[in-house]
């Protein structure tokens, strides 16, 4: 490869790092053809970009980075598969998925302005909620208090006009 096309392609790889908030760093040593075909399968289904790369280029482009990512340093080595997100949690569910294969596996993450290093970590980023599911959350948690004071006020005020009406039907 000629230092020029290198360039480009550190340059490529800083510009995703910048377009897309969560990156997994996965080991694709594993994968053959048809395994890589149903992985990136997958990943566009999910709405996550797939690149493979080679770790001194994505190594260089880390380096250029505006993030201080040298945690992720030690887990460039062997074949290196790259995720790109804008869902923190979405490649973790698709590679808990596919561990049940047996590959591939998780170097590393970055996600929610975290370092998430080792397979080990997997769990704990299939727990990262979505700021979807999070505003959802606390929606839900706002609406209910003012649901249930609607609801007893409602009836509350229905039991109320009915002993109202009956002492004023009553005789004198």
């Amino acid at each position: 490869m000629r230092k020029e096309d290198k360039s480009n392609v550190i340059a490529q790889l800083g510009e995703t790092l910048k377009a897309y908030p969560h990156f997994y760093v996965v080991d694709a040593e594993s994968l053959d053809a048809e395994k890589t075909s149903a992985l990136r399968r997958k990943c566009f289904q999910a709405d996550i970009k797939m690149v493979f790369v080679k770790n001194t280029l994505f190594h260089k482009a880390l380096e250029a980075a505006e993030v201080d990512y040298s945690p992720l340093y030690g887990c460039l080595k062997g074949t290196t598969a790259l995720l790109f997100s804008n869902v923190a949690n979405a490649p973790a569910k698709l590679l808990k998925d596919f561990a049940k294969e047996g590959n591939p596996t998780l170097k590393a993450a970055y996600a929610e302005e975290g370092f998430y290093v080792g397979a080990d970590q997997l769990d704990a980023l299939t727990a990262i909620k979505s700021k979807n599911e999070v505003i959802a959350e606390i929606v839900a948690l706002l609406q209910s208090p003012a649901k249930n004071v609607l609801s007893a006020l409602q009836s509350g005020g229905n039991t109320i006009h009915g002993v109202l009406k009956t002492l004023g039907e009553r005789p004198e």
